[in-house]
């Protein structure tokens, strides 16, 4: 299914204190980011993405637009959401997150406004924040457009195919297509393989026989009888 970013405006995080601020025990655990969308009508949210930086816990709380005479409610739709296995560790500190509509509370459409709420209980972390924040509504639903199969078969062994739409009209080139031109063969003008195979294997057979009928035996100049005549050697 396809997504559309929203714009959006984060607006500054506002810290909620715990503790004595004048020591190192009062940095604040929690912190409130609020998301507004001035330029777009109440819409149905599909996917939230964020980069994490150092949020052990995260709450997601909804503004959702009821009816006119109603004023809009505020819903939690993600309670205490574990961004790190371990708030003392490292783990899941810089994730990317993506949260989806289907793993929130309630239904997500009609959407004004989000309130993230941050807890981070460790107090190794100085600071702790969501980043990159993006917001996805659902995109334009797809066309629905798929083929029919014609039941029969023609006689070139061709299937034939046809676009349907409940809502789209295509051209009749487009719904019934030419069948395709058969390519020329790709040994057009060359020697017939098999009349080029058997000539060299009859080329093969007479290499063989002559081979075959070559005689082994050495052939003397001189000699006869395995002796040799001094006069016919002293002429050469």
């Amino acid at each position: 299914m396809s997504r559309v970013s929203v714009p959006c405006h984060v607006k500054g995080t506002v810290a909620l204190q715990v503790g004595d601020v004048r020591t190192s025990q009062g940095r604040p655990g929690v912190l409130v980011i609020d998301v507004t969308f001035p330029s777009v009508a109440p819409f149905e949210l599909q996917e939230i993405m964020f980069k994490n930086y150092y949020t052990a816990f995260l709450t997601i709380r909804v503004r959702q637009h009821t009816s006119t005479h109603t004023p809009a409610k505020w819903v939690t739709c993600l309670r205490d959401y574990c961004l790190m296995p371990d708030p003392h560790s490292e783990e899941g500190a810089q994730e990317y997150v993506s949260l989806f509509k289907h793993q929130m509370l309630c239904d997500m459409g009609k959407v004004l406004e989000l309130r993230l709420i941050l807890r981070q209980p460790s107090p190794l972390w100085l600071s702790f924040t969501v980043e990159e924040l993006q917001i996805y509504q659902q995109g334009p639903k797809d066309l629905g457009i798929w083929f029919q199969v014609s039941p029969t078969l023609p006689a070139s062994g061709q299937y034939a195919f046809a676009l349907q739409s409940p809502s789209v009209t295509f051209p009749k080139w487009l719904s019934h297509p030419v069948p395709c031109e058969q390519p020329a063969p790709l040994l057009e003008g060359l020697p017939d393989p098999s009349r080029i195979s058997s000539e060299v294997q009859q080329m093969w057979a007479l290499t063989e026989m002559i081979r075959a009928s070559h005689t082994s035996t050495r052939i003397g100049r001189f000699d006869v009888d395995g002796c040799y005549d001094l006069n016919l050697l002293s002429y050469t």
